[in-house]
């Protein structure tokens, strides 16, 4: 099978998204350095804008494949799940043992479990034969979901620890539940849509 540049730039992010992770695990909010966030920050943001870009060739240049249907979000469950999964680990708790970014256990495993629903959906009904392109509240959820996740590296990076009612963290704190709420509603979007796929299975 031929990678069109689509599928190129996808498989790209998928290799950024490697190195971004190999970097958050170097962090250490017991003794944090600013430089590794700021890298850190700055690969997810190439990986993430990256998602909008491919999308947009493969529609521009009529290069839509099934190949790329299942690639792209594959590559954004990796990406989004695990910077969520690095978020609410032991890399970002502080020397008392306060988790600083605000993501906790459960809200990953909703995170993960949203993203394992819909993929089960779209293998199913591309295994019949018909297209499951993503719907536009999980577009909206994945930007969402972005946005999050590099305004926490950035806080968590530039924000004063000793001042956790200030602004940012405020801010930080409400973005995470943002991202909660709209990954809720992202998943009763994809059970409506999918009621047929559901009733044809069952």
């Amino acid at each position: 099978m031929r990678i069109n540049l689509p599928n190129k730039i996808t498989i790209g992010r998928l290799f950024l998204a490697i190195v971004f992770f190999v970097l958050l695990s170097l962090h250490d909010q017991k003794s944090p350095s600013t430089t590794l966030l700021d890298v850190s920050l700055a690969l997810f943001i190439v990986a993430a804008a990256s998602d909008a870009l491919d999308g947009h060739l493969a529609r521009k240049n009529n290069q839509v494949t099934a190949f790329g249907r299942v690639l792209d979000p594959l590559v954004d469950k990796i990406l989004i799940c695990g910077v969520y999964t690095f978020f609410s680990s032991s890399v970002f708790v502080d020397a008392e043992g306060v988790n600083v970014t605000g993501v906790q256990a459960w809200m990953v495993v909703l995170i993960l479990g949203r993203e394992l629903l819909v993929t089960g959906l779209r293998g199913y009904s591309e295994g019949r034969g018909r297209a499951y392109a993503a719907v536009f509240s999980g577009k909206i959820k994945m930007i969402v979901q972005s946005v999050t996740a590099a305004v926490v590296i950035c806080v968590v990076a530039h924000a004063d620890p000793g001042s956790p009612d200030s602004a940012a963290w405020v801010i930080m704190h409400a973005m995470v539940w943002l991202t909660i709420g709209v990954t809720l509603l992202s998943v009763v979007q994809y059970l409506i849509r999918s009621k047929d796929i559901l009733a044809e299975a069952g």
